[in-house]
Order: structure tokens, then C-alpha cells, then sequence
């Protein structure tokens, strides 16, 4: 079974930035399609970007979009989620995961089709 590790996570002010990194031993990530995932206290789990398998196209929540970008970093085996202009919503765990069917989705971001997940690194937005 695949086993995803996600670090990077900590506390940030208003404005500021940080990378997430999920990273995978044993396999190549690229044969996955992989998402991010967050979750804030007493909130569902949302889907907040994907990428696809290899060079594959990605997507974003609409409440991230143009402030995050998901890619992959092939050298490393590994997926980050840039995350920059943080607000106080975009407070939770997030979570990485995979998709172990090779075939594309049509919503990406929902986590029903995720099979694989990480134990998730946590992002705190105060000032």
C-alpha cells in the first residue's frame, strides 16, 4: 500500500506563505494522480487541489485559486502545494492523497476518490 507523508506545515501570519511536500517511499508518485486535501475543526474534509497522473492537467478549490499551486518535483518523488496570501480560513490539516485507479475523474477534488492517504500536517493561520 502506498504511504504518503506530508510535511510542512506550521504557523503563519495573515499574508504569508508556506510549501507543503508529499512525498512517497517505494513508489513513483507520478503514476498517481495526488491531491491535497484540508480540513478545519468541526469541518468536512475538502479537496483543495489535484494533479494528475505524469504531466497531467491540475485543479483548484475556487477559495484557493490563484493564491496555491500544486506541482510535482519528479527529482524528489514528491508533490507540493505552494500556498501563498494565507488567510485564517485557509486554517486545518491538510492531507495528501492518491488515487490508485489509472483512469480520470471526473471531480477530482471530492474524497471519494482517493484511495491512499497521509496522517496529515497542520497549517495555522493567526496573527
Amino acid at each position: 500500500q502506498l504511504q504518503l507523508v506530508e510535511s510542512g506545515g506550521g504557523l503563519v501570519r495573515p499574508g504569508g506563505s508556506l510549501r507543503l511536500t508529499c512525498a512517497a517511499s517505494g513508489y513513483s508518485l507520478a503514476a498517481y494522480q495526488i491531491a491535497w486535501f484540508r480540513q478545519a475543526p468541526g469541518q468536512e474534509r475538502e479537496g483543495v487541489a489535484s494533479i494528475e497522473r505524469a504531466a497531467g492537467g491540475t485543479k483548484y478549490a475556487r477559495s484557493v485559486e490563484g493564491r496555491f499551486t500544486i506541482a510535482r518535483d519528479s527529482t524528489r518523488n514528491t508533490v507540493y502545494l505552494e500556498m501563498n496570501s494565507l488567510k485564517p480560513e485557509d486554517t486545518g490539516v491538510y492531507y495528501c492523497a492518491a488515487r490508485d485507479l489509472p483512469v480520470r475523474t471526473l471531480t477530482p477534488l471530492s474524497v471519494l476518490e482517493y484511495d491512499d492517504w497521509g496522517q496529515g500536517t497542520r497549517v495555522t493561520v493567526s496573527s
